[in-house]
């Protein structure tokens, strides 16, 4: 079968490989000259199956405006004249009660742990290097009431056979030895031990370079597609003037995944999350950290590399507005120097700005549309590389005609008709 996946950030190339591996004839389309330019240029580096959770949580309305009125918040929002921005807010909303929390968390977290496993796969078979490590995430908490919702967590994680730990200060040091300063103004963490690390645009390009070894053909700097459909299915994809046949089309662009769709008359309720990060030479690879810590009370994630520490988080609603601002490169430079004063030089820190495709419920939508031959693989927020292997070998599947080894049935489009 001819597939065209347009993207080629994680989740368009992870499509790719298994799609190529499923014995598909695959073509990639992405509009820069290299993979792995947007959301999945600086993450946060974390594949996060145990962190997998919606942003939309009981509690979160009112975090959210207090949140608004400090200085370090972890949120912003912009209003914009989109009425789409106010929609997927109400949207976001309706899902910040205990029962969508647990529901949507039950659809995500099994999808993540799914990805890793397929992950751990296809390092075992290719070899693929991308500065990756295995030795866990730990979500730290500076305020009782964050570890009480760790507690409830930890409640939820262990129903689903997830493998976690609660911390005291003292588990907390023998964790992360480089937080010992800190300590005493920490009252507890979580610790997933089977969370993994690593720079995710390495990666991808690793990856895509596979890819293109097994025959996948990547068309870069192929920016102007038009999808055309004839009797309810992708008759034509036009790019650059040419024209382009395929027996099923991926879309797997990330935030730009909403637009294309539109020209098909779908509503993908994606919206574009703006996120941070700085990236930092390490000078004293002692006082950095082992893996990933979270900083719950800023929403912030510190990841190691070999000689770099990935700092990133926060949230801004703004559009597709990608400038970067000096305020939240502060915010991260005074969270890593907080909690890693020796570790890099921070003079040197390379600052990043880009938007994470998010869907109201934290979901991603993965599967078929009302048009016949067209599949999505979008949606994945700040979990696109921690869901990315999961989910495209879920959507290979699907395509060939092969049933998923997990449930898919709630992760389509179909769940906001």
């Amino acid at each position: 079968m001819r597939v065209i996946v347009i993207g080629a950030g994680v989740i368009g190339v992870t499509s790719a490989f298994y799609l190529q591996r499923a014995g598909h004839q695959v073509t990639v389309l992405e509009q820069h000259r290299a993979a792995a330019q947007e959301t999945s240029y600086a993450n946060a580096g974390q594949i996060s199956p145990g962190y997998a959770a919606p942003w939309a949580a009981p509690g979160i309305p009112l975090k959210a405006m207090k949140w608004l009125l400090q200085d370090h918040s972890p949120l912003r929002i912009h209003p914009q004249s989109d009425a789409f921005q106010w929609q997927w807010l109400a949207k976001m909303l309706a899902n910040c009660t205990l029962d969508a929390y647990q529901r949507n968390k039950n659809r995500m977290v099994p999808l993540a742990e799914y990805s890793r496993d397929q992950l751990k796969l296809l390092r075992e078979q290719t070899q693929i290097q991308y500065e990756g490590r295995t030795l866990g995430t730990l979500q730290i908490f500076r305020q009782a009431k964050q570890l009480e919702n760790g507690r409830r967590d930890a409640e939820l994680l262990a129903q689903m056979g997830v493998a976690h730990q609660l911390l005291d200060r003292n588990g907390i040091i023998e964790a992360e030895p480089a937080l010992a300063h800190i300590a005493d103004q920490l009252v507890g963490a979580l610790r997933l031990p089977n969370d993994e690390t690593g720079d995710c645009q390495l990666f991808t390009q690793q990856l895509a370079q596979l890819a293109a070894s097994e025959g996948a053909v990547f068309r870069f700097a192929s920016s102007a597609l038009n999808l055309r459909t004839q009797k309810g299915r992708i008759h034509e994809v036009l790019v650059a003037g040419e024209t382009l046949q395929a027996d099923a089309v991926v879309i797997a662009a990330g935030c730009a995944s909403r637009q294309l769709a539109q020209q098909l008359g779908l509503d993908l309720p994606v919206y574009p999350v703006k996120g941070y990060s700085i990236t930092v030479p390490l000078t004293n690879v002692n006082a950095a950290p082992c893996s990933t810590v979270m900083d719950e009370t800023y929403k912030i994630a510190l990841t190691r590399f070999d000689q770099r520490l990935r700092v990133g988080g926060m949230a801004e609603l703004a559009g597709y507005n990608k400038n970067i601002n000096p305020r939240r490169i502060a915010t991260l430079k005074m969270v890593a120097q907080s909690l890693f004063p020796q570790a890099g030089d921070l003079t040197q820190a390379q600052p990043w700005a880009g938007l994470r495709p998010m869907t109201p419920d934290g979901t991603p939508l993965i599967g078929a549309t009302s048009i016949g031959n067209l599949w999505l693989n979008t949606g994945h927020g700040t979990l696109g590389w921690t869901m990315a292997c999961g989910s495209a070998k879920v959507l290979a599947d699907l395509i060939s005609g092969q049933r998923p080894e997990i449930p898919t049935e709630q992760l389509s489009l179909a769940r906001y008709a």
